[in-house]
């Protein structure tokens, strides 16, 4: 083969893998759907569709030399060919054989049509058992005309008249990519033409300024003609031709002004329309992702023991490409919830008086100002709220305390913390308490929010809200110390200039109260770490600028020294190394060539956070607070006394259990740091006797040992520790946060 026609199989097969996809997804589809049952004429017809597409992307690999796909489809075909007579139904497995060698053929998709022939064969050698096995379809002698038009069926146009698919053609994402980037660009162009058209309007507003000051000069020196004719006549000359001059000058200025806004207006109105445009060669259907859940689902039920059924609506919906890659795996992890921790099993449904087969419902729904909202709900048992707190209490997230005063919507947000997970084994599928940290953590970053509603009878819902698109967005200008910084206005609830009483300080934090609620104040350039010698003094101002900015359930007031305006904004994303700039997203270049960041909220809020957490947040609270530290080993027990002393906590020591326990009835403690492995009552059996107690039961206990199996830590929970921190890992800091949680 010369070089030529190398290339041109290259490209042959690049055509062909995008085929091959539409081929498998619609393969799919219609193998889950005879796998769900329908009515016979119906399974007719989706059969022979199935084998129209199995045809089909056999002849195109036998085209691009794809042999070994070519083969699994030939196999294919002859198992759906020798079903189509028969009139019982095949069993799942044969449905897992059959989805198996989808998969098999995405393998050689994604490799080039590689797959080792041994593989191969072993692939094809079950698809040959299937071939005799029993068929799921009915027999009919003739197929029967339906009384109505399947969906799937091709429409054809009536005598006279004429339909005509949508005409399409292919063109590589990266090569589309480009051209968006580009288009982009021409907002800054639109930009540009609309401050030339404020600024000569300026320049009008100046010269119609110099136009009433000549006309004032030249009316007093009229009144000293009588006086000086000679000299006000020269003056009065010369002020004519000044105000000819600057006449002639406005009227240009006017005329320039006028064809500038018309300019503006039109290049405007041209490129948001191109924009919007060429956007939408980059937005996708929600289906594109969404196309794959059945099988997940089918797929992890089958795993489980359950049954379930996904209902997919709006799908249609269109929404930015990028947004739906990044979105796949948050999409992932809450369908395997709903499976794993939400829908029940077959016999504990119908203890409920439930239908035996679940359903999982997604719904996009379209919003105002951009906006989508994609809605995951499942009709199983609902989250256990108490069960979250405990365990979010056990992994030292909160205080016990704490969590028995949580609302219920504040305790259900727990199940977005990492590692707080109800399940009480780790699988595969779930366990680890990491995969609702990720859909947070992925939803926020594309500039969204995730919320969550619960019921033990109707089940869980997730709601998720995403901007349609990630390029462009509204922003909102701040000024703090002299810079100027950018808010996306999405996350922005409200800005306003509030009286500077409204802001007080409670436990040496400052609190804003605004229309009956309170929210945590901080200052944009005490977060940014901005220089004091750039900041004008506000402390004396009688009026602040505040904006409550948050990201899902978090709220914040934000104090600028003033908000500028809103603006549609392009990003400009950083470049390595500086791909993740913490509290900045990236930033625009304004028309002026200003460069201004663009901040990002959810670190801004984590920053906000460490902020007013400091060890200097709570002075009165430590010096105050009583703790005993049970510790065998003179040295640690000595190095344990010297940093809780040194934080302002008061300490006192015991070399074991029975010392520690001692000291508890004699004196009131407001935790106890214990080792575990001590002689004659050690730091498990201590915890268990403080555990039952009731005087001393909701005392916080963290075992700080040695030992570091995960069954150590997990018995140290058992008997009702706190906290777990292993002395090999030992980081004083650690050990101050968690008392700063529990105390």
């Amino acid at each position: 083969m010369n070089r030529q026609e190398e290339e041109l199989l290259t490209a042959l097969r690049a055509e062909f893998a995008v085929e091959a996809v539409e081929h498998l997804r619609a393969i799919t589809d219609g193998l889950m759907e005879l796998e769900k049952g329908s009515n016979p004429d119906r399974q007719i017809v989706v059969l022979d569709n199935i084998c129209r597409q199995i045809h089909s992307l056999k002849g195109e690999s036998r085209a691009v030399n794809f042999k070994d796909i070519e083969i699994l489809c030939h196999a294919l075909e002859s198992v759906l060919l020798a079903w189509k007579p028969r009139g019982s139904t095949p069993s799942p497995d044969s449905f897992d054989t059959l989805h198996e060698a989808l998969d098999s053929i995405r393998t050689m998709l994604a490799t080039e049509g590689a797959m080792g022939q041994r593989q191969r064969d072993e692939v094809v050698a079950k698809l040959a058992q299937l071939s005799t096995a029993p068929g799921a379809v009915p027999a009919h002698p003739t197929r029967p005309e339906p009384a109505h038009p399947e969906p799937d069926a091709v429409q054809l146009p009536a005598e006279g008249g004429e339909t005509r698919p949508e005409e399409t053609v292919r063109i590589p994402l990266a090569r589309l990519e480009t051209l968006l980037l580009q288009l982009e660009e021409m907002l800054e162009v639109k930009l540009t033409m609309i401050q030339r058209a404020d600024a000569l309007r300026a320049a009008v507003a100046l010269s119609e300024q110099g136009k009433r000051q000549a006309a004032k000069i030249n009316a007093e020196i009229r009144l000293l003609e009588g006086a000086q004719t000679g000299q006000a006549a020269i003056l009065d000359e010369v002020l004519e031709r000044h105000k000819a001059t600057v006449s002639t000058l406005g009227d240009t200025l006017a005329s320039l002004a006028l064809g500038a806004d018309q300019d503006a207006h039109a290049v405007s109105l041209l490129v948001d329309n191109l924009l919007g445009q060429s956007k939408r060669l980059l937005m996708l259907p929600f289906n594109t992702l969404l196309g794959m859940l059945p099988r997940l689902v089918r797929d992890l039920c089958r795993d489980q023991g359950k049954d379930a059924e996904i209902v997919i609506r709006g799908g249609d919906i269109e929404i930015d490409k990028r947004i739906l890659q990044e979105l796949k795996d948050a999409v992932i992890h809450l369908i395997r919830n709903c499976v794993d921790h939400g829908i029940e099993t077959v016999a504990v449904r119908e203890q409920k008086n439930k239908p035996g087969r679940g359903t999982i419902t997604v719904e996009i729904l379209p919003l105002d100002a951009g906006k989508v909202e994609l809605v995951i709900r499942d009709d199983g048992a609902g989250i256990d709220v108490e069960a979250v707190k405990k365990a979010a209490v056990k992994l030292g997230v909160i205080s016990a305390a704490s969590a028995a005063h949580l609302s219920r919507d504040m305790a259900l947000s727990l199940i977005f913390q990492s590692s707080v997970s109800t399940s009480k084994a780790v699988t595969a599928v779930s366990g680890r308490g990491l995969g609702m940290a990720i859909v947070k953590e992925r939803v926020e970053a594309l500039g969204g929010r995730v919320t969550v509603e619960t019921s033990p009878t109707t089940g869980s819902t997730f709601r998720i809200t995403l901007p349609l698109t990630l390029t462009t967005f509204r922003g909102t200008f701040v000024d703090a110390a002299g810079q100027w910084f950018i808010l996306p206005s999405a996350s922005v609830d409200r800005v306003a200039r509030v009286r500077r009483d409204q802001i007080t300080i409670v436990d040496s934090r400052e609190e804003l109260s605004l229309d009956g609620h309170t929210f945590g104040f901080v200052g944009l350039a005490d977060i940014l770490g901005l220089p004091l010698p750039g900041r004008p003094a506000t402390a004396s101002k009688p009026l602040v600028s505040i904006g409550i900015v948050g990201v899902g359930d978090k709220r914040i007031a934000l104090g600028f020294d003033e908000v500028l305006n809103e603006q549609e904004v392009l990003v400009k994303s950083f470049m390595k190394p500086l791909s993740r700039v913490r509290n900045v997203a990236g930033a625009t270049v304004l028309a002026s060539g200003r460069l201004v960041p663009i901040l990002n909220v959810a670190d801004l809020l984590k920053s906000a956070a460490a902020l007013t957490s400091t060890p200097a947040a709570h002075p009165l609270e430590r010096q105050t607070a009583r703790l005993l530290v049970v510790e065998d080993s003179i040295i640690s027990r000595m190095l344990f006394k010297s940093i809780l002393e040194s934080a302002g906590y008061g300490v006192k020591t015991a070399v074991d259990g029975e010392g520690a326990w001692e000291a508890m009835e004699k004196e009131h403690f407001d935790a106890v740091v214990s080792d575990i492995d001590m002689p004659r009552l050690n730091g498990l059996e201590l915890t268990y006797r403080i555990r039952h107690d009731k005087r001393f039961g909701a005392t916080p206990v963290i075992l700080v040992t040695a030992l570091s199996s995960p069954e150590d830590r997990t018995r140290g929970f058992e008997v009702g520790a706190d906290a777990y921190i292993v002395k090999s890992s030992f980081e004083q800091s650690d050990l101050l946060n968690v008392l700063r949680r529990l105390v």
